[in-house]
């Protein structure tokens, strides 16, 4: 079945993008929340009315994109961790450690974008990470775990790095973003879904 987002749906597309779904993940979940219209001649003229800011938004995405891109690739993130003798941690980094660090610095970022070696960090040194932005910009953020306490150097991020609790459970942090909270009912959503996708082209 046809569809045109409403808006923003991670991992299916964003505002204004026409998409091909299962019939019933659209009829039971998609219409019911106002996330697409079917894809219709009335549906159609609503899009064209919006394209001029649709694509105005695109810009303005892609431009905060490459302002993030540089930030992340600029400075590394410093974090300090509690550690044993030989370098392991009390505990590990995730991304949700990683997010809430980089928001104390002003960086908003999804934690379903950030790609860590091994999935955590657990002991410390020098990891790079993936950061995957919008459309097909990514970026490297070079993360740097030190014990606390530790006198070696820092970048210019050190002045406030995170001290993080002794235990960070994966993806524990409850996230408050509309994207996340969309993205959490879509995955319910296809996860209760037992039909395969319908490859309709109407209505």
């Amino acid at each position: 079945m046809k569809v045109i987002l409403n808006k923003d749906i991670p991992n299916l597309g964003e505002e204004g993008d026409i998409k091909t779904v299962a019939r019933g993940y659209a009829r039971n979940f998609l219409i019911p929340k106002s996330l697409v219209m079917p894809y219709t001649r009335e549906a159609i003229a609503i899009l064209e009315s919006r394209r001029e800011r649709l694509d105005q938004r695109r810009v303005e995405k892609q431009k905060a994109a490459m302002d993030i891109k540089t930030r992340l690739e600029t400075e590394d993130l410093v974090l300090e961790m509690p550690a044993g003798d030989r370098g392991r941690l009390f505990g590990s980094v995730t991304s949700a450690t990683i997010v809430d660090a980089l928001a104390a610095q002003g960086i908003s970022i999804e934690r379903r974008r950030l790609e860590i070696p091994e999935k955590t960090i657990k002991s410390i040194g020098t990891t790079r990470v993936r950061v995957r932005l919008y459309g097909d910009e990514e970026a490297e953020l070079k993360v740097v775990v030190r014990a606390v306490g530790s006198t070696d150097g820092a970048s210019a991020r050190s002045e406030a790095a995170a001290v993080v609790p002794d235990v960070q459970a994966d993806d524990a942090v409850a996230d408050t973003e509309d994207t996340e909270a969309v993205a959490s009912d879509v995955d319910d959503s296809v996860a209760d879904e037992t039909a395969t996708e319908v490859e309709d082209t109407e209505d």
